[in-house]
């Protein structure tokens, strides 16, 4: 399991808690571990903690470097879970804008703390309709990582950092299963047309949930490894 921005391996404690160990050997990374920080660190740190054959899970920021993984090592990954994800910025001017921001963002980031931080990324529109209960949980894991922990993550594996891989989804022909809240009416478009493109893939919208997914409906993400 790989979590997204602004989050730890904790991010996915309430998947954990339902899963049936008999059935199942979870193992949640910390992306902010990979050495080199980026994506091929990124690659090196699956690879070393993973067993011969795995699913794969991501979230978000987690979910485009699950791609990443998924395209490197077609053979070792059985199923890939993705949640409230992208395949990545697809035109070059626009995945270079975005990349400016983000480090200006970097920057701005390691210039604060890490409450700034949570309150800055509280008002992104992206999760204002979240419960209360979701924000606090989400500034509690914030909480276990520094700016730079957080503005490294940031410039390895952004949406303007990375690769897309829209043109190659339709070689990846494991079993995929993209899920979106129902709120998260971008990732919701983006979702379906990743799920399409994929060679197995299938999009399942979660009700009564927005972008985080795995905190609001902990068991839709769990039903997703079957």
């Amino acid at each position: 399991m790989l979590h997204g921005f602004g989050g730890t391996a904790r991010h996915w404690d309430r998947v954990l808690a339902l899963t049936d160990r008999e059935r199942y050997s979870p193992l949640a990374l910390e992306l902010a571990d990979a050495d080199p920080m980026s994506i091929a660190g990124a690659l090196d740190l699956v690879a070393a903690a993973e067993p011969e054959r795995f699913i794969l899970c991501g979230y978000s920021m987690g979910g485009r470097v699950a791609l990443h993984v998924a395209a490197a090592f077609p053979d070792r990954v059985s199923r890939l879970v993705l949640v409230s994800t992208s395949a990545g910025i697809e035109d070059e001017r626009a995945r270079l804008e975005r990349r400016a921001l983000d480090e200006a963002l970097a920057i701005a980031i390691e210039e604060g703390s890490t409450e700034d931080f949570i309150a800055r990324w509280r008002t992104t529109p992206l999760f204002a309709l979240d419960p209360g209960w979701v924000h606090e949980l989400v500034a509690a894991d914030t909480r276990r990582l520094s700016p730079a922990a957080l503005a490294a993550t940031l410039r390895a594996f952004s949406a303007g950092a990375l690769e897309p891989l829209w043109g190659r989804l339709d070689t990846l022909a494991m079993p995929a299963v993209v899920l979106a809240g129902e709120r998260d009416a971008a990732y919701c478009e983006i979702g379906a047309r990743l799920a399409a493109a994929l060679g197995s893939g299938r999009f399942q919208l979660v009700g009564d949930a927005g972008h985080r997914v795995a905190l609001e409906a902990p068991e839709a993400v769990l039903a997703a490894f079957a």
